[in-house]
C-alpha cells in the first residue's frame, strides 16, 4: 500500500534557510545544479531541518537545501480522527513552484493519516517530485517514554531517505535492514539502516549514493 508522507512548513524571518555541512560551512550553490529541497509545513524545530540537511546529501550526493514553508493545510485536518490527511498535505507540497527542485521534502509535526489505515509515517509519490513525513510519532514521548534526541534523528533520517526513495522510483524492499523496507510499526523503522541495500542501490542508477 502506498504510504503518504507529509512536509512540515518552517517559518525563519521569510527567507529560506542554507543548508551547512558539518563544518557549519553553506553549501555552495552552482548554477541550475538539481537538488532536493526541504519545505517546512507547519512549525517544525530547526535542529530538525539543521540534521536533516547534511545527511540527505551525505546519501542522495544531491545538493540540499531548506525553503521556505508552508502553512498547514485546514482542509487537511479531521476533527473526528484529531489527524492531518497526510494526501491533501502531499498534494499542497506537490503544488509549490520549485522549478530548481528536483526533489521535494515536506516535513510536518502532526499526526497523519490515510482512509484506510490508522496513522502514516509519511507518503510520496511514486516516481514523482514530492514526499512528505511527520515527526510526530518517532519522539519517544509520543508513546510515554524517555525522551531520546539521537534515536529522534535517526528515524527522522530513516523515514525521509524512504520516502525520497519513492520519488526515485523505488518500492519497498524486503530486505529488512534496507531503508526501502515497509515500516508498520516504529520497531520496523529501528531495525532497518538509513541506506539502501545493493539491490535498491543498484536500482537508483547513477546517483552516486553512498560514496
Amino acid at each position: 500500500m502506498k504510504r503518504v508522507v507529509f512536509i512540515y512548513i518552517f517559518s525563519f524571518i521569510g527567507l529560506f534557510l542554507s543548508c551547512k555541512g558539518k563544518e557549519g560551512r553553506e553549501v555552495e550553490k552552482v548554477g541550475d545544479v538539481k537538488m532536493i529541497c526541504i519545505v517546512p509545513v507547519g512549525k517544525i524545530d530547526e535542529k530538525i531541518l539543521s540534521f536533516l540537511c547534511p545527511k540527505l546529501k551525505e546519501v542522495y550526493n544531491m545538493e540540499v537545501e531548506i525553503k521556505e514553508g508552508l502553512d498547514l493545510p485546514n482542509y487537511a485536518y479531521n476533527p473526528e480522527r484529531k489527524q492531518y490527511l497526510s494526501t491533501a498535505i502531499l498534494n499542497k507540497i506537490k503544488g509549490t513552484k520549485l522549478v530548481q527542485c528536483e526533489k521535494i521534502l515536506g516535513i510536518v509535526d502532526v499526526d497523519l493519516y490515510v482512509p484506510s489505515l490508522n496513522f502514516v509515517f509519511g507518503g510520496a509519490d511514486l516516481s514523482g517530485k514530492a514526499c512528505v513525513i511527520s515527526v510526530t510519532r518517532l519522539r519517544q514521548e509520543y508513546y510515554d517514554l524517555p525522551k531520546n534526541e539521537k534515536l529522534f534523528e535517526q528515524r527522522i533520517l530513516k523515514e525521509a531517505v524512504h520516502e525520497l526513495g519513492h520519488t526515485f522510483g523505488l518500492s519497498h524492499c524486503p530486505d529488512i535492514k534496507c531503508v526501502m523496507h515497509f515500516s508498520n510499526r516504529l520497531s520496523d523503522t529501528d531495525i532497518k539502516s538509513h541506506t539502501f541495500c545493493p539491490s535498491c542501490r543498484s536500482a537508483l542508477g547513477g546517483l552516486g549514493i553512498d560514496k
